[in-house]
């Protein structure tokens, strides 16, 4: 018998599991796929609210995790965290939330925002999560559920972070897939990081140096209709174009790969709830992330933990 039952293996889940396990909870994680396969290791992953609510909780989650991340970065071959400078193309402080004030070295410059942030290799960082888990004496197992009384008879506590899972299984209508693409190329010898918004449109430019290569996006679909998982071809060829236009080397750079992911966005924004499941159990919700469940993912799980009590 466990103490809590955490439905989901991404980075909300697996932070989450984190989190209650060591406040000394017996917890196991049930996911339908191993976390190599699920959409967080599909991530870029640079730290940044970017089309994430409600904005009135979003900076206090994005900032608690930014501090987890600054700390982890001490040790990035184990956990994944690298601390990079870049710039957020066009962007101002003025703009943004009071969050931003907290940012540590922030400064404006002609072509935007320049700042150093944690930028997550999410494969390693997936893996360092699920072995801090298993140290904190957790566990994972691969299990999908059809509803969550199916874990409630295995725990008094269900935790609920199914990401895009949870439109079937809450059920929640307000759930959507937002498909975004990324190409994986040979680094050129690009060292920071780049990101800009196109507002008019679903495109963002933007590429991340990981240890892999060098990761270009991208775009944000939300097309009800288009949850396909296999690269576009043509969508892959404009995303090389848009990033070489900023760092012209990346035209020539030798293509490694291509991901694609399904991102979980609420209308409503994160859900963070708890609620009572028949016989008397607890079900706590943790989804709703869209594609900024790196960047919130350890203030959310304290906050669903605070439920969990």
């Amino acid at each position: 018998m466990a103490d809590v039952i955490v439905v989901g293996g991404g980075v909300i889940g697996l932070t989450t599991a984190v989190t209650l396990a060591e406040r000394g909870l017996r917890v196991r994680v049930w996911s339908r796929d191993p976390a190599g396969a699920t959409t967080s290791a599909v991530a870029g992953a640079l730290w940044w609210p970017y089309r994430i609510e409600p904005a009135e909780r979003v900076g206090d989650w994005a900032l608690e995790t930014l501090a987890v991340y600054e700390e982890l970065a001490a040790g990035p071959d184990a956990t994944g965290v690298r601390l990079v400078a870049g710039v957020h193309g066009g962007e101002r402080f003025a703009a943004l939330g009071a969050w931003a004030g907290q940012l540590k070295g922030a400064v404006e410059v002609a072509g935007g925002l320049r700042v150093t942030l944690p930028l997550l290799d999410m494969p390693v960082h997936l893996a360092w999560l699920e072995r801090r888990l298993v140290a904190a004496g957790g566990t994972v197992e691969r299990r999908a559920v059809a509803g969550f009384g199916e874990a409630a008879a295995h725990a008094p506590v269900v935790v609920n972070c199914t990401g895009l899972g949870a439109r079937e299984l809450v059920p929640d209508a307000g759930v959507r897939a937002v498909r975004g693409q990324l190409v994986l190329v040979e680094n050129p010898g690009i060292e920071e990081w780049f990101t800009e918004a196109d507002p008019a449109s679903a495109a963002t430019t933007y590429f991340f140096p990981q240890p892999a290569g060098l990761v270009l996006g991208g775009t944000a679909e939300a097309e009800a209709d288009d949850e396909r998982r296999e690269p576009d071809a043509a969508v892959a060829r404009e995303i090389v174009a848009r990033c070489a236009r900023v760092r012209p080397e990346i035209a020539d750079a030798r293509v490694l790969g291509h991901r694609v992911g399904l991102r979980p966005v609420r209308e409503a924004g994160v859900r963070i709830e708890a609620e009572g499941l028949p016989g008397g159990g607890l079900l706590v919700h943790d989804y709703g992330h869209g594609g900024a469940g790196v960047t919130v993912a350890w203030g959310c799980a304290r906050a669903a933990a605070a439920l969990v009590g």
